[in-house]
């Protein structure tokens, strides 16, 4: 048993989808969340920028004595090195492994799509995995830059109508030649699109398969953490989150990730002293 806590850190708002889903299969642990809110999005940067970002989330992380971390953030997930998180002293899980994996497991036509950040697509970071686990496999990426936006404005699933038939436009624009593809499998490889998983599963069609790196990537570190022998056993797990800019704006905005999960102490830190 690992009283610890787990850490998690994003580029902003995305990885509270991720918080959301190690509540639910975790609920007697303690989470750490460290959102880069000032200097999102990611997405837009350089590799070497992003890596920069990287190592000062993870070094803060550490710093609060978390007993694993899970970089919530395909763009994060796409650049860090394996090489280099294999050194860590903790356990480290990026959510492109877990979602590829998924993938590859349930595709049955090996058609798959991938829509994720301009910077997750051009690292190509999903094919390398894909063309390892499934033979033959044809992908089609596509990034989706304004998705991010539209998610943290609240045109999601079940927001007003004229905010959906917005997103829907845009979805339709993004991902015409997607399912043009015959793809079966859509790896939503960005932890905002979940709450516009709905509106995108409408316009893929009901025989495409969307996989939620979220949900993998905390199905895996739920795994993980039972064989290290780390689960904790809190009478109920609690979240700190932590971010770079006011925290104001992050808590109005945070609910809308959580869901029936929302709560915490909200914390504004300075990520350049690490």
């Amino acid at each position: 048993m690992d009283n610890r806590p787990i850490g998690v850190f994003d580029s902003g708002l995305g990885g509270l989808t991720g918080v959301r889903e190690l509540r639910k299969r975790l609920p007697n642990e303690n989470i750490v969340y460290f959102g880069d809110t000032g200097r999102v999005p990611y997405g837009s940067r350089s590799p070497e920028t992003i890596l920069q970002y990287a190592r000062q989330d993870i070094a803060f992380l550490l710093s609060k004595d978390v007993k694993c971390i899970m970089a919530a953030c395909g763009t994060v997930s796409s650049i860090y090195p394996a090489a280099e998180a294999a050194k860590l002293p903790v356990p480290y899980l990026g959510v492109v492994d877990a979602a590829a994996r998924e993938a590859a497991f349930v595709t049955r036509n090996r058609r798959i799509g991938v829509i994720g950040t301009a910077a997750t697509i051009r690292s190509r970071s999903y094919e390398t995995v894909l063309r390892k686990l499934v033979p033959g496999v044809e992908i089609t990426a596509q990034p989706c830059p304004l998705f991010v936006p539209l998610v943290e404005a609240g045109y999601v699933d079940h927001s007003a109508l004229d905010k959906q038939q917005v997103t829907r436009l845009v979805i339709a624009q993004y991902l015409a030649e997607v399912r043009e593809a015959g793809v079966d499998t859509l790896i939503l490889g960005c932890t905002h699109y979940p709450l516009i998983k709905e509106m995108i599963g409408w316009y893929m069609g009901r025989n495409v398969t969307l996989v939620d790196p979220a949900q993998t990537a905390a199905h895996h570190l739920e795994r993980t953490l039972s064989e290290r022998g780390l689960k904790g056993n809190h009478e109920k797990g609690e979240a700190h989150f932590y971010v770079s800019d006011v925290p104001d704006s992050f808590a109005q905005t945070a609910d809308l990730f959580l869901g029936e999960y929302k709560g915490g102490l909200i914390d504004q830190i300075a990520i350049d002293k690490y």
